[in-house]
């Protein structure tokens, strides 16, 4: 897989399923735009580590909720690294952990508006460059729990299935000027995000997969580099579930 020449942006790239896959990408020759909000410590030692190893990176601060954050960072990657040809929609809204019906309305709209403008931003900075060169690839992080919900995830999973749903509305308009948009949906995944979870409750979860374990951020990445590959080059408004199989579509 060579991404040599290519560029790519990742939003929230300073931990978990966002660093892995801008680790990824830069291993395989692409030049990284690794976007954070408030992780700047991690997000300038992952940038470091990449221009050790002879790769071209650079950290950008954003609340990608905001579209002025969201038009800077883009020209920053662009001034910094060239034409974006790669956008990976990762950040996402603090998840809400509780039943529907001890969910304040608040809670509800943030994350709901959050994760849709974490995709709408990026995406509207960046495809108009992309039509204009016929060529680019999407990929937006989703959530297994979009089609199979967990109690106390009611806003998780809505907002996961609202943006499962402007993904393949964009992989339907885009498409016509060489643009591809797939989504990736992970499973139980070792990050940050579920480090609240027991030990011997992650364990268990993994048990319950076919393969036996949960996901690490690397095996995300996996799946997200297939995507953005030339292998993949006719594949476009699909949902990935990476997942060991513990979702089978």
């Amino acid at each position: 897989m060579n991404l040599k020449g290519k560029v790519a942006l990742v939003t929230g790239a300073s931990r978990g399923i966002g660093a892995a896959t801008a680790r990824a990408l830069a291993a395989h020759g692409a030049a990284v735009g690794v976007n954070y909000f408030g992780s700047e410590e991690a997000a300038r030692t992952l940038v470091d580590s990449v221009l050790s190893d002879g790769g071209k990176a650079v950290a950008v601060q954003a609340d990608v909720r905001r579209e002025d954050d969201v038009n800077r960072i883009v020209k920053e990657t662009i001034e910094h690294l060239g034409p974006i040809d790669i956008l990976i929609l990762n950040a996402g809204a603090r998840v809400p952990l509780k039943p529907f019906m001890e969910l304040t309305r608040e809670e509800f709209e943030n994350k709901l508006m959050g994760e849709l403008q974490g995709f709408f931003f990026p995406v509207k900075a960046v495809a108009p460059d992309m039509i204009k060169r016929r060529s680019g690839c999407i990929v937006g992080i989703s959530s297994g729990l979009s089609r199979h919900p967990g109690f106390g995830f009611s806003a998780h999973t809505t907002a996961k299935a609202a943006v499962d749903g402007l993904m393949k509305s964009l992989a339907l308009e885009l498409g016509p000027h060489g643009i591809r948009v797939n989504t990736v949906a992970p499973g139980l995944t070792r990050t940050d995000a579920t480090s609240w979870m027991p030990a011997d409750r992650m364990e268990a979860a993994g048990k319950q997969t076919p393969l036996g374990r949960v996901a690490e951020p690397e095996d995300i990445a996996g799946a997200v580099m297939t995507l953005v590959s030339d292998e993949a080059a006719f594949v476009t408004g699909q949902y990935l579930a990476v997942s060991g199989g513990s979702q089978m579509l």
